[in-house]
Formats: structure tokens, C-alpha cells, sequence
């Protein structure tokens, strides 16, 4: 019983009566079955129908169309016709069988191959079952090397369709390597295994690794245990990494370059360590240079070198005395056990000169030295290598004191200074740059004394005075009340202007809270003190009248102004009027009271009356006698005469 062949069997038939054309290019159906449910791919079908009629045509199809021909075409087809309808259908039934039962791959899979030709960058690969196809030839290369393939070369391909427009196989070898890798990564993972990669690209955030086929990132803070600057020695260079993270399904794949480094580095570290004590002095290359240290190698493991370890002497920066790749000798100061970390000092292997200090520098002695930092609160000074003291703010100027240092010294300026103050267990040495230099209020006290006539610039003015610049650098003070005898001090300031020379005389100079006091108004004199030098209380003065008020009269004595009122002008209450009195009368008044300070005399018309009375009184007579003041004044009267 002969098989019905495929109901897509005519398909093929019906072509190759109507077209002209050799049987490779027949077009197949794009999906067929056999009759049975099985599903047959076009390509595959082609194969089948192709070796079927190879079979019973003269002429394989496979065979090159020959240039000329005297055969018609239609005898061509009437030839067909005869030669297939000699064939049998056990024969057709056969051949289709034995291709349909051919195992054929399935696409999205990796496959064999062998390259049979490499043409216009591509290689040209056969995965067998009648398929060919073309891989770019870029491919087959790592990153940054050569593409390594020839004729004949087998390699594994991933099939992504049995066949395109062309007829050809779409196949790539990438993506074989991609699947290869992403195997072999899988299981690497899983065991927690490293795998070998290059880097290859830069991207934002970190680099790109080529892991044999899967491309991998790897995150800037994973290259290395300390931060990278060029990165150029390591592209393109085979070299193991640690995967931290992988997702096939989204073809995410983070790897670290800084896990393989530590953990070398911990074994070696370790190692190390273990041959290390502390007071151990060893030999060591500089490797990194910081603002607060230098990191120092050990031959495998890395100990700091801090920045105040270094010499016993101030270092502003490591770079003074080291450089990278200098070695050294170092000695261990601290090894912590948990964190492998190791304390190394330079200047513990040098003689400290602090043991010298006390003997070297004893107090109040004057040492030269070098100015090697400013701050705000004051000055470092340099007396030897290793041995640094303090110029503090308040003892570099006896003048200058509200002024920032700077403004003083300089860096690396060489000083004259006292030594104050030594604390050998602090390390800390106490010096004064004015002790160098006299006080100059002492100087001044010496130069001028009391009573003296200065002449200086008017420095500032304020509510209470003029401050005037001295000899030394210092200034001296006078007080509103010392400017005039004549006008009140917040009027005589007026009269003033910073700029101004002005002279004063020296009233007082206090050494010790640093004080100059002057004087304006006393550069004449003291016309008040002349005036009532030979003046008590009580005594008996001639007075000029100088006007006529209504409250009483202004008289003048000496040059100096006074007043007397008008219940001082007579005992009697109706001789106390003012108009009774002319300007330019002499009248003897009693002196009542001397005010230096408000600098008035205090006169009394009235008082000088009282006087006479109770002196003549007790001259000729006595109250209790029953004489009357008129017969008092009359007997004294005749005794004048």
C-alpha cells in the first residue's frame, strides 16, 4: 500500500512546471505537515523534494547551468515529465522518509561547525544538515587582540534561524560564546569561584570586563583596594575577578577585582605581621604620599608613617623629606592584631632633643631663632631642630595689641626671644619676643618726668579725650578736663582733628597699667594756683567789680573771675542791691571758700562785715558793758586817728 505523499507535495511540483529556472530555487512554503500532524520546516522539506528529484532528473541541480544549450526549454520540461513519471512512488516514499527522519537543531541553540571559507571579513561556516552561514569575523577576536580563525577551524555557533531570505543560516558566534560563558559563570558563582576577564572599556561609574564571551561591570570602587587614578595598565590585561552579583534574565553580571586583592592580601598581610614586633626597626619603600602621613611597604604590607612621627622637628608636609619610592628605615611603633594595621615612626630611631632642653634653655636667657608658623593666637619659633616654643599673642609687642601676628614677624624670619616658661612633659617651651626690648613706659618714665612738655600727633579722638602719639610707639592721654581752664572739655575738644600736633605737659605715667596721662591746659601755668597762692580762707582780698548783675556782682582778682551774690553783698538786707555798686569799684571782700577743682573763689561782702564787727568787739568793748556797736565804732575810729 503506497503513503499519500504531503499535501504541500504539489507545492513543489506545480513550480517546476510553470518556471524555468533551476530546482535550488524553488520557493517553499513558509510552514507544512506531512500528513501525520509532524510539523516540517520549509527548509528541511526543500532538502527532502531536492534529493527526491536529483534522483530522477538527468541533471543534479547542484550541477552549474552549462553556458550554451540547443535544447529547447520546453523539451527540458517534457524530458521531466518522462523521468518522473519512470520513478516510482516506493522510491519517492523512501528518500522522504529517510529525510524527515533526519534530527535537525533546533533554533536558539548552540551548534558545531567548520569554517569552509573566510571572505569580505566574514567566515563562512558549515553546521551541517545542508545549512550554511556567514559570522562576522570580529567575532571570533578578544577584546584588543586579532581575530584567531581558518578554513577548517571547527567551532560552536548559536543557530538564531535555520534560514533566512537568502536561504542561509543565521547564526552567531557571540552569542555561543555569550551562552558558553554565562554557563561556565553560572556554576563559577555558585562554587564562589573566580573567573578570568579583561577590561576592556570605560564607563560611567566604573569599567566594562570581557569574562570569555559575557561582558561584565565593575564598579570604580572595586578596581582596587585604594582609589585608581589611570586605569590605563590594566585595560586590556587577563587578570582573575570575583563575581558579586549575576541575573541571566537580565544579563546583569557585577564583578570585583579589589575582593581577589584583598584576600591576597590578607594572606600575605597576615604573614607579614606575624614577623613583625613592636620597637622592630625594618626597612621600607614609600608608596603613597598624604597631606597627614606617608604609607610605607613592608614587603607586602603597607604601615603609616604619620606625618608628626617623621622627624622630631615641625613638618608642614611629607613631601619635605620623603618621596615615593624612597626607602627607609622605620621603626614599629603599634601593631593592632584585629585590624592589621601598623604605626611606623622615623623619628624614634634619632636621639630626642628634648632631654637636652631644660639644660640647653634655661629661663629668662635670649635665644635666636627661626619663625616656622603663624596662627592667630601666635607664633612658632624654631630654637633647634625637634625643638619648637610659642610666642604667644600678648608677649610679641609691648604696644602692638590687637594686631594679628603677621603683622609682626614673618615666616622663616630669625627673632630674637626670651625663654619663659619649660614643660618638659607637655614639650612645650614658653617665649616672649617684647622681653627682648625695654618697656618703653619704663623708658619713658626715665626720659620724662613729671612736668615735662611732649609734642605728638592727635592718634584718636573719643567721648572722654585725645589719645597722642609718644616716643616708642606709645601713646598718652588727655582727659576733657585737662584741655582748657577757660571752657568745659566737651567744648575745647571741638576745637580738635585727629592729625593735629598738638603739646601737652606729662602729668603722670603709671608703668605698670601702662598709662601716660597729659596735660593742655597746664602749658601756661596754672593761672588759678599763681592767683591763690598767697590766699587762705578767711583772709581779706580787693576785689574790682567787673559787672552788675541782677543776682549779685562778678568781680575779678588776679586775673581770675568770681561771684558774689546778692545776700553775700551786705549784713545789712537793705544795702544787699547790686545797682548800688559801679563797674570798676574796688571793694574788700572776705575769701570764703577755694575750690581747686571747679577752680572758684568764693568771696562774701556780708562776711567781711561780720568779721570787723566781732573784731572790734573784742578789741574795745564788751556786750555785757551795755556799749553800743556805735559807740564801739566811734572809739575805734578815734583810735585810728
Amino acid at each position: 500500500m503506497l503513503v499519500r505523499p504531503p499535501r504541500a507535495l504539489p507545492l513543489i511540483y506545480r513550480p517546476l512546471r510553470r518556471i524555468r529556472a533551476p530546482v535550488d530555487k524553488v520557493k517553499t512554503p513558509q510552514r507544512m505537515d506531512d500528513g501525520q500532524g509532524r510539523v516540517i520546516r520549509p527548509s528541511l522539506f526543500c532538502v527532502c523534494a531536492r534529493r527526491a528529484i536529483a534522483d530522477v532528473l538527468p541533471c543534479q541541480p547542484t550541477q552549474p547551468r552549462p553556458v550554451e544549450t540547443t535544447t529547447r526549454p520546453e523539451n527540458r520540461i517534457k524530458g521531466m515529465k518522462r523521468h518522473m513519471a519512470n520513478a516510482t512512488m516506493e522510491e519517492f516514499e523512501a528518500l522522504l522518509n529517510e529525510s524527515l527522519e533526519m534530527d535537525t537543531p533546533d533554533e536558539g541553540t548552540v551548534v558545531k561547525g567548520k569554517v569552509i571559507a573566510i571572505e569580505a571579513g566574514q567566515a563562512i561556516i558549515d553546521v551541517g544538515y545542508k545549512m550554511e552561514g556567514r559570522v562576522e569575523l570580529k567575532e571570533f577576536a578578544n577584546p584588543g587582540e586579532a581575530p584567531e580563525i581558518a578554513v577548517g577551524d571547527e567551532v560552536e555557533v548559536f543557530l538564531r534561524a535555520a534560514e533566512n531570505a537568502r536561504g542561509e543560516a543565521v547564526i552567531s558566534r557571540e552569542m555561543a560564546r555569550r551562552e558558553e560563558a554565562w554557563d561556565r559563570l553560572e556554576k563559577a558563582y555558585a562554587d564562589d569561584a573566580r573567573v578570568e576577564g579583561a577590561i576592556f572599556g570605560r564607563v560611567k561609574g566604573g569599567f566594562t570586563v570581557d569574562l570569555g564571551g559575557a561582558v561584565a561591570f565593575l564598579p570604580g570602587s572595586q578596581v582596587d583596594v585604594r582609589p585608581v587614578r589611570d586605569a590605563g595598565p590594566l585595560m586590556g590585561l587577563k587578570q582573575p575577578f570575583q563575581i558579586l552579583k549575576m541575573d541571566r534574565r537580565r544579563g546583569n553580571i557585577v564583578v570585583s577585582r579589589r575582593a581577589i586583592l584583598e584576600e591576597s592580601r590578607a594572606e600575605q598581610r597576615a604573614e607579614v605581621i606575624a614577623n613583625l614586633t613592636e620597637g622592630q626597626a625594618v626597612d621600607g619603600v614609600v608608596k603613597n604620599i598624604t597631606e597627614y602621613g606617608a604609607f610605607v611597604d613592608l614587603g607586602g604590607v603597607d604601615g603609616l608613617l604619620h606625618v608628626t612621627d617623621m622627624a622630631w622637628r615641625r613638618v608642614n608636609h611629607p613631601s619635605e623629606i620623603l618621596s615615593i619610592g624612597e626607602t627607609v628605615k622605620v621603626q614599629v611603633i603599634k601593631i593592632n592584631k584585629e585590624t592589621h594595621r601598623i604605626s611606623l615612626g622615623m623619628k624614634q630611631l634619632q636621639e630626642d632633643p628634648w632631654d637636652l632642653v631644660g639644660a640647653k634653655y634655661p629661663l629668662a636667657s635670649v635665644h635666636k631663632g627661626r619663625v616656622t608658623n603663624i596662627t592667630d593666637y601666635g607664633a612658632f619659633v624654631e630654637l633647634e631642630p625637634g625643638v619648637e616654643g610659642l610666642v604667644h599673642v600678648s608677649e610679641m609687642s609691648w604696644t602692638k595689641k590687637n594686631v594679628h601676628p603677621g603683622k609682626i614677624v614673618s615666616t622663616s624670619q630669625e627673632v630674637d626671644v626670651m625663654v619663659l616658661e619649660i614643660d618638659g612633659s607637655k614639650r612645650r617651651v614658653s617665649l616672649g619676643l617684647k622681653q627682648t626690648q625695654r618697656n618703653p613706659w619704663e623708658v619713658f618714665a626715665e626720659t620724662h618726668p613729671e612736668g615735662t612738655q611732649v609734642e605728638g600727633e592727635v592718634k584718636n579722638i573719643t567721648e572722654f579725650g585725645l589719645f597722642i602719639g609718644l616716643d616708642g610707639e606709645i601713646d598718652g592721654m588727655v582727659h576733657l578736663s585737662d584741655l582748657s581752664w577757660d571752657q568745659r572739655g566737651e567744648e575745647a575738644i571741638q576745637e580738635y582733628r585727629k592729625g593735629d600736633i598738638v603739646q601737652a605737659v606729662v602729668s603722670e605715667v603709671d608703668v605698670e597699667k601702662e598709662r601716660i596721662s597729659l596735660s593742655v591746659k597746664a602749658l601756661g601755668g596754672d593761672k588759678f594756683a599763681d592767683a591763690t597762692g598767697g590766699v587762705k580762707r578767711g583772709s581779706i582780698v580787693t576785689v574790682e567789680v567787673t559787672a552788675i548783675e541782677d543776682g549779685g556782682i562778678e568781680v575779678e582778682y588776679e586775673g581770675m573771675k568770681s561771684f558774689i551774690r546778692r545776700s553775700d553783698l551786705s549784713r545789712d538786707r537793705a544795702e544787699q542791691r547790686p545797682e548800688r555798686f559801679n563797674a570798676g569799684d574796688k571793694v574788700d571782700v572776705r575769701v570764703t571758700n577755694i575750690d581747686m577743682k571747679t577752680r572758684r573763689l568764693g568771696l562774701s561782702i556780708k562776711a567781711r562785715e561780720i568779721a570787723e564787727e566781732k573784731e572790734a568787739v573784742e578789741q574795745f568793748g564788751s556786750s555785757d558793758a551795755g556799749a553800743s556797736l556805735g559807740d564801739i565804732l566811734g572809739a575805734a575810729l578815734k583810735g585810728d586817728k
